[in-house]
């Protein structure tokens, strides 16, 4: 059996990783083996900043994605997603990347929590000063 041929892309935040494979097909988006409404709990807004990329570049009903997501919250996930789907769009069509870019597409967020440090409460809460 030949494997269909598709296009991947790989995309972090906080402590999200999604990967993203774009194969030829009518604009079907599957999140680990759901549907994106499913998967976003009927959150369309989720859905619709996740399809950004396609859409800037008029390609929402070209292609199939399917994406393998873990970690983190659904925010995370959405901006690693999108960060997936627009590496990928990058490496079929080289063009599309200063559209992509000028857009914040291919920015990854580096923001990430910040380690507790020992002594503390969490990273940078200190025990309440007493004077006497």
């Amino acid at each position: 059996m030949a494997e269909a041929k598709y296009t991947y892309g790989l995309g972090r935040r906080k402590a999200s990783t999604a990967r993203a494979r774009l194969y030829k097909g009518k604009g079907k988006l599957t999140i680990n083996d759901k549907d994106a409404l499913d998967y976003f709990s009927n959150n369309k807004t989720y859905v619709a900043e996740i399809t950004d990329p396609l859409a800037l570049v008029q390609k929402q009903k070209d292609y199939d994605i399917t994406i393998r997501v873990s970690g983190g919250g659904l925010a995370g996930q959405v901006d690693a997603i999108k960060l997936a789907i627009s590496k990928a769009l990058v490496a079929e069509f080289p063009e599309l990347r200063p559209v992509l870019k000028k857009a914040g597409s291919m920015k990854r967020d580096p923001r990430e929590k910040e380690r507790k440090k020992y002594g503390l409460r969490s990273a940078r809460k200190k025990e309440q000063f007493s004077k006497r």
